[in-house]
């Protein structure tokens, strides 16, 4: 994710200390604060289309000429250049080769998902603006465990927002916070006591 914004900061000429600034105040406010709703909380339930989200997050961007952004596809911009981690994709095959069930929960920010293959790694998907709820809201947990049929006691939830972990651990299910596929998959490993592949 990192390297893509970084990409999409160079190639659209945005301030970047300016845009990290901005970010940061906006997922704050969605992810910590938890005082009032935002852009973000209603682009990640849906409520807010992507294009609304785009005019917001323009005007409140500046590029190195001192002017917003284009609006128009500014999310499509930003994230053109994601690169899914293979190594994580070759883990959830080995987990539900093992056995395991395996869900996909995810905020949502209007993406059209590349969903080839989805099918043979995971036994459900839950995308936030799809069914109007969003990560760490409690009952998305409880609908996405409810879509593979376990309990929370019975799952492990990974995911790069602390405030997500928190709120999944409250529920009973084992959390660990993403920062690498290396240390995810070791421990992962430890929680299920598998040997997982790594790319």
């Amino acid at each position: 994710m990192s390297d893509s914004i970084g990409r999409w900061i160079r190639e659209d000429r945005i301030d970047a200390d300016h845009y990290y600034v901005v970010m940061r105040e906006m997922i704050e406010h969605a992810y910590r604060d938890g005082d009032g709703e935002s852009t973000v909380h209603a682009l990640e339930r849906g409520e807010l289309d992507g294009s609304a989200f785009e005019r917001d997050l323009a005007a409140r961007l500046l590029t190195l000429d001192g002017v917003p952004p284009v609006a128009e596809g500014l999310l499509d911009r930003m994230f053109a250049g994601f690169e899914r981690v293979e190594a994580m994709y070759d883990m959830l095959r080995d987990v539900r080769k093992n056995g395991f069930k395996t869900c996909l929960l995810s905020n949502s920010w209007g993406n059209a998902y590349p969903r080839d293959g989805w099918d043979v790694i995971f036994d459900a998907v839950v995308i936030s603006g799809e069914v109007g709820m969003r990560k760490p809201e409690p009952r998305i947990f409880h609908h996405a465990l409810g879509e593979i049929g376990l309990a929370g006691e019975e799952c492990v939830f990974i995911d790069d927002i602390e405030a997500n972990i928190l709120a999944a651990r409250a529920l009973g299910i084992v959390g660990i916070h993403h920062r690498d596929a290396e240390s995810t998959i070791t421990e992962l490993e430890s929680h299920l006591r598998l040997t997982l592949r790594r790319a």
